[in-house]
């Protein structure tokens, strides 16, 4: 009972972080799930059994507050599906983490263009146009739901940081859009595991544990994301997917206990540090009057 009370938790706190930054509620799971010793692909699959519930209600929530394109969703949700059906088919016999490294560079330099396309606005407020097209939406939603089922999480990584990074939809509108349609990758990463494992591979408990604590947490997480300003989620988000990947790749280094902790440190400091001075530069241009923005321009 204290297992699934914990794990509930971490359900709530995963969700919290997901909904208001487009990503982690897998990485967070999955990684607490393997730490614990349940095999990654019965890891994967009570993980996404249980983002069934948890997507589900956050893409109400988020849908509710204005922040789903749907368009984006219509297009990415389809190619998510198909690319989870057949992650989850993969993993059943592959082992996930030969893709890690590879994946985890790539997202980290995407984590980082994030935040510096975030950072460099200064005082000037972010500006969005355009839409994504259909051929940037189809590979990113089999790519994404291929890693998601594989690695255990990966839709929102892939997902929200290539949409970011497009500059396309502002941050609450990605961060919504991918959640929503994370409901259709939920059920097509899920009937994948059920036929490859069978109900007697999947730990109920432990997607049930996990969605209680999600669908908690998933209104909460939605209406933060409508009032956080755009350079502050971005930046917010990027520096997310730069930590997450830095340790990834200092485990796969060899670094030794202590190695990885410094080296986290260093990079939460330096993230926490950037997030400061953008909200610092949201602020200030709030209060900028008008007459000033004129007379700055000139």
């Amino acid at each position: 009972m204290r297992q699934l009370i914990v794990l509930g938790f971490v359900g709530f706190l995963a969700q919290l972080i997901d909904g208001s930054l487009g990503m982690a509620y897998g990485v967070t799971s999955s990684t607490l799930l393997i730490a614990a010793g349940v095999a990654p692909a019965a890891s994967s699959a009570a993980v996404h059994f249980s983002e069934i519930g948890t997507s589900m209600v956050s893409g109400i929530s988020h849908a509710r507050l204005g922040n789903v394109d749907w368009r984006t969703v219509g297009i990415l949700a389809g190619p998510g599906f198909v690319g989870a059906f057949a992650g989850a088919t993969l993993l059943v016999n592959l082992d996930g983490d030969v893709a890690k490294p590879v994946v985890a560079v790539i997202l980290l330099l995407l984590g980082l263009y994030v935040m510096w396309r975030f950072l460099v606005l200064g005082g000037r407020r972010p500006e969005f146009k355009g839409r994504p097209s259909a051929g940037m939406l189809v590979p990113i939603g089999l790519v994404g739901g291929t890693l998601d089922a594989v690695g255990g999480g990966g839709w929102g990584p892939v997902g929200t940081t290539s949409l970011l990074s497009s500059g396309r939809l502002e941050p609450r509108k990605v961060i919504g859009s991918v959640d929503t349609s994370e409901f259709v990758v939920a059920v097509g990463g899920s009937l994948g595991f059920l036929l490859g494992l069978g109900t007697a591979g999947i730990d109920w408990a432990i997607a049930a544990a996990l969605l209680v604590g999600g669908v908690f947490a998933a209104p909460l997480a939605a209406l933060a994301v409508r009032h956080l300003p755009a350079r502050v989620l971005g930046v917010g988000a990027g520096g997310l997917i730069v930590v997450t990947n830095s340790n990834t790749l200092a485990k796969v280094a060899g670094l030794d206990g202590s190695g990885q902790l410094g080296l986290l440190a260093v990079v939460v400091v330096a993230w926490i540090s950037l997030l400061t001075w953008a909200v610092r530069q949201e602020r200030a241009s709030r209060t900028t009057k008008p007459g000033d923005d004129a007379a700055a321009a000139a």
